[in-house]
């Protein structure tokens, strides 16, 4: 029986950002908008580091893939943005495929190392210009604003509404996801990959599976966001980037509401201490260092999944039991003891 958190967890926060644009001025919509980008990536993300254990710090590359993709189909193509977002998505998954196909054996910080260099090849490879269509370190400008059922996305409430319902849709996608035999499987790689292949988990597999699955969507935030500023350039995907997204999932703890949670925390919280000059990134420091000894779990981390033991017929009944706890190896031992029990006595 998976553990469920209440609804109302869901559901007042989806209400409070739909009444937000009312209260809020030109300029905290724009924030809400970072937010909502870098929310979007790191659900994306949260699929590889939170629920595969992936360790990835390269996600910007597959951000600025998505990014370009659209900038080049809108500029030189005249594609509409919107259409080109599964089109962004799926060159993001393809070098994910190729870049990742193989790494995805390393472990710990020896894929974390790799990882690095391919978001520094990403951006050099667009300065450099090496494929004749990026610009290079000029970038590409120009490029249209999205038009939804022929309405013109332009102002900031529009992008508002534009982006955190893709990050809505992104929840409810990730959360069936997160319930579903894929979501577990890459679960059991999280917590033992050794046993998980032990147990027929084909790990490779799943974990390059995850690996394009979260570049999918992070491509597909680079089309927001190309199409937000309407001009891109090889600095905004840094690897600076790619380590606040990281940080974004470490401290949301891997769950989907707290992703949401960290994403504020990590872009707003700056913006409203900018009062405070340069010390405000020291009180944004303290606060984190302080967060991490207080709950280094992380901010809302995934409750673990609980499965029921099954008793024998004639056997007690055996409570819930957290997969891989104390308690689940009690009950299991009980069990199988009270099967084994019955059967001592008759002739073979």
């Amino acid at each position: 029986m998976s553990a469920r958190r209440s609804p109302l967890l869901y559901i007042l926060p989806g209400l409070l950002l739909c009444a937000l644009p009312l209260v809020c001025n030109a300029y905290w919509l724009d924030v809400c908008v970072s937010i909502g980008l870098y929310a979007l990536l790191a659900l994306s993300l949260n699929v590889i580091l939170g629920q595969a254990g992936i360790f990835h710090m390269g996600h910007a590359a597959f951000f600025a893939v998505g990014a370009y993709a659209t900038a080049i189909c809108n500029t030189v193509y005249h594609w509409p943005v919107l259409w080109v977002m599964p089109l962004a998505g799926a060159a993001a998954a393809l070098v994910a495929l190729v870049v990742a196909r193989p790494i995805i054996h390393l472990r710990g910080d020896y894929l974390l190392i790799v990882t690095i260099g391919i978001v520094e090849i990403v951006r050099i490879a667009l300065i450099n210009d090496i494929f004749g269509l990026t610009g290079g370190s000029n970038g590409i400008f120009g490029i249209a604003r999205p038009r939804f059922f022929g309405f013109k996305i332009v102002k900031s409430v529009h992008f508002y509404y534009l982006v955190w319902g893709m990050v809505g849709v992104s929840l409810l996608l990730f959360y069936g996801l997160w319930h579903s035999r894929f979501g577990r499987a890459l679960n059991y790689i999280k917590e033992d990959d050794v046993a998980a292949e032990g147990c027929g988990v084909n790990v490779t597999h799943y974990k390059l599976a995850a690996f394009v699955l979260g570049a999918f969507w992070a491509g597909m935030a680079g089309t927001l966001y190309a199409a937000k500023m309407t001009t891109i350039a090889p600095e905004s995907f840094n690897f600076m980037e790619s380590v606040i997204i990281f940080a974004v999932v470490i401290l949301s703890g891997g769950s989907q509401i707290g992703v949401l949670i960290s994403a504020f925390l990590f872009i707003g919280l700056p913006e409203l201490l900018r009062e405070f000059s340069n010390a405000r990134m020291l009180i944004f420091g303290l606060a984190m260092m302080v967060m991490m000894v207080w709950r280094p779990q992380g901010l809302l981390p995934p409750q673990p999944r609980r499965y029921r033991v099954t008793p024998p017929p004639d056997g007690p009944a055996a409570p819930p039991a957290a997969l891989g706890g104390p308690e689940g190896a009690d009950a299991a031992a009980s069990a199988v003891a009270s099967a084994v029990a019955p059967a001592a006595g008759r002739p073979a």
